[in-house]
């Protein structure tokens, strides 16, 4: 029996850029070529891409595009809480943690192939303080960076924006223990990730151990405090060695608190989204993902 084609929605910041929206065309023209209907809504204010996921019907679409960075992928699964609808990856922004994660590649056509044709997996994605989350969420040093940096320099030059502000965060940062809690087992941790994904700021591995298909997170505790222990850190995320530091342990668990004082922010697919105290749990409705074809 013939497949229908899939009723897609893309979900579309339109500041992103000139060549941004040129490739978006591009995975356009190739959608409808496959015979997808195709929907662009553009945003006009943060927040409106999840507005718009929440107002799309089932009865209308079967997939909603994301068409951005990791950002707007966690404002769309926010705004598909509870929907029979599945969420695809139009990579277009600077880290693209997400599509890397399963493997999509960045040319249209492959995109569109993906969009079109591409199997419906299920996965599992977190929750902090209530708010959804696909790939990460973070404390202590790494959400103190993601809170102070330059969107304008983040624009112009990409995720070398982070390196900077981490290189200003370094030398300023109070480095601060934090009262974390896995699974009921107590740790004190100057800086912390839960990874429902394995890769962390672009194509680098973080936790080897960590799945979208597995209802469970793998947690980055950091303990370095200083300079120092942030280029050691920085360095060995680029050859895939983070967790084999004396400093760093590497835990599973599906409930993660952290407790203290208010105030210090929460990120979470690279935004901030929270401020302590933390409660990161397993989201009890899975997400269906769109995978590459």
């Amino acid at each position: 029996m013939a497949t229908r084609p899939r009723r897609i929605l893309l979900i579309f910041n339109p500041t992103a850029g000139g060549s941004r929206r040129a490739r978006l065309d591009r995975v356009v023209t190739a959608l409808k070529a496959r015979s997808c209907s195709v929907t662009l809504a553009e945003t006009n204010a943060p927040g409106h891409a999840e507005a718009l996921a929440r107002a799309a019907s089932p009865a209308d679409y079967d997939v909603v595009g994301a068409c951005g960075g990791d950002g707007t992928a966690n404002e769309v699964i926010n705004g598909l809480a509870g929907k029979d609808i599945a969420l695809g990856i139009i990579p277009l922004g600077t880290a693209n943690v997400l599509a890397g994660e399963i493997g999509l590649a960045r040319n249209p056509e492959k995109i569109a192939a993906a969009l079109a044709e591409g199997p419906i997996r299920t996965v599992h994605v977190g929750r902090a303080n209530g708010r959804r989350f696909t790939m990460m969420a973070g404390i202590g040093f790494d959400a103190m960076v993601v809170s102070r940096v330059s969107l304008k320099l983040k624009k112009w030059i990409g995720p070398l924006a982070y390196v900077w502000e981490s290189m200003r965060q370094a030398a300023r940062y109070g480095f601060q223990s934090h009262d974390v809690t896995i699974d009921g087992v107590s740790y004190r941790p100057v800086s912390m990730v839960a990874c429902k994904g394995r890769r962390y700021g672009g194509p680098f591995v973080a936790a080897p151990d960590a799945s979208l298909g597995e209802d469970k997170f793998q947690v980055v505790l950091m303990n370095g405090r200083g300079w120092l222990s942030v280029l050691r850190y920085g360095v060995a995320l680029m050859l895939g060695r983070l967790g084999s530091g004396q400093d760093v342990q590497l835990v599973s668990g599906r409930e993660v608190i952290v407790s203290g004082s208010s105030g210090p922010p929460v990120q979470a697919d690279g935004d901030i989204v929270a401020t302590l105290p933390l409660r990161i749990a397993l989201d009890p409705d899975p997400v269906r993902l769109v995978y590459p074809a």
